[in-house]
This record gives C-alpha cells, sequence and structure tokens, in this order.
C-alpha cells in the first residue's frame, strides 16, 4: 500500500500534481496568480493557517471554485509556515482523545484494505483517511466516540442488509459502522472487495 499526505486529490494525479495543475491556471481562470492570491490572503487579516476560513472568504468574497480554493489556502497556509501532515500524523490526530479507543478498528480496517492489492494507495486527511485504487474506493472516519464509519464507493452496489446509502466519508455512496474489531468480518471484507474492484 503507497501513501501519501494530502488535502485535495484528482483522479489519477498525486496532490502536488493537482494543486500543480490548478496554480498553472489559476491567473487565466480568476485574473490572479498564485502568488497574487496568497498576498491578497495575507492582506485579508484573515489567519491562513485556518485553511476552512481562507476558503469560505475565497467563495463568498470572491467565487472562487472549490479547487482553486484548496490550491489557494494550502499555498497561503505554507506560506505562512504550515506543514502538511504525514498520513501518520492525520490518524493519529483522528484516533486520539475520546476516540482513542477505536484505533484498533481503524487499524484493522486499513490492513484489510491494503490486502486487496499493492495498487491501493491510503491519504491523508483531517477527519477521514481515504483509500484510492483508479479513484477513491473506500474511506474510513471515527464518527463518533464509539463508531467508526466505513464509506464505501459503489459504481453498481451490492444488496447487503449492513449498507446504509451515504455521501460521507469521502466519496462514499454507503456506509458501515463499525463499532469493534470483530465487527470486520467476512460480509464487510467482501464488500470492500467489491468497491475496490469496482473503482479500478
Amino acid at each position: 500500500m503507497r501513501i501519501r499526505a494530502t488535502n485535495v486529490c484528482g483522479m489519477g494525479q498525486t496532490p502536488d500534481d493537482m494543486l500543480s495543475a490548478v496554480s498553472a491556471s489559476l491567473a487565466e481562470r480568476t485574473g490572479r496568480s498564485l502568488d497574487e492570491w496568497v498576498a491578497l490572503v495575507r492582506a485579508s487579516g484573515i489567519d491562513p493557517l485556518d485553511q476552512n476560513a481562507v476558503r469560505k472568504w475565497l467563495r463568498s468574497s470572491h467565487g472562487i471554485p472549490q479547487n482553486s480554493q484548496w490550491a489557494i489556502a494550502d499555498a497561503a497556509a505554507r506560506d505562512a509556515g504550515w506543514v502538511r501532515p504525514t498520513v501518520a500524523e492525520y490518524v493519529d490526530g483522528q484516533y486520539s482523545g475520546a476516540k482513542a479507543a477505536l484505533r484498533p478498528v481503524y487499524d484493522a480496517l486499513a490492513a484489510a484494505i491494503g490486502d486487496l492489492g499493492g495498487d491501493v494507495t491510503v491519504e491523508g486527511r483531517s477527519t477521514y483517511t481515504p483509500f484510492v485504487r483508479g479513484r477513491q474506493f473506500a474511506a474510513v472516519a471515527a464518527a463518533t466516540r464509539d463508531r467508526v464509519d466505513l464509506g464505501l464507493r459503489f459504481t453498481d452496489p451490492p444488496h447487503a442488509a449492513r449498507l446504509q446509502p451515504a455521501t460521507a466519508p469521502g466519496q462514499a455512496t454507503h456506509k458501515i459502522c463499525l463499532r469493534s474489531v470483530q465487527d470486520l468480518d467476512d460480509e464487510v471484507l467482501h464488500l470492500l472487495r467489491i468497491a475496490y474492484e469496482q473503482n479500478a
């Protein structure tokens, strides 16, 4: 399983490829270069390390589309000294404090997902962990202090009583709630395999 830390990712692109592509066309699409946007964020009085606030401001005040918001917020935060966390740091943050007891569930899921094939990539996010093949097929989130949500993306959803329609975590079309390692049974492993195969 390959690991890459990111906040954004396009299909078939690394996070840095995606940011580079968006940044390269920013001036054409918005009238300002990435450096000009970073300077504007700096002058706005918004904390550049609060990427959510920067993205909200870019959207509400300037009508900037989502991928461009991410690229500008990322660049402004880096300019202010922010260093993107590693995948391990993102995961550690998700399973700390009240949610620390859920870490064995995440670890068991991550191992099972990694066993699906050598083409699986795990990416870092602040609130969930996506797993990607050709595109994201699974995402794991510590949803509450006693529940992990396994989001699965299906193009042709199988019938399974435990599958719930969903729009999160990540790009999920369905989810399964897990409360212990024992919930990761043969049925869940089978559903993971189907999602993996449908997202080559």
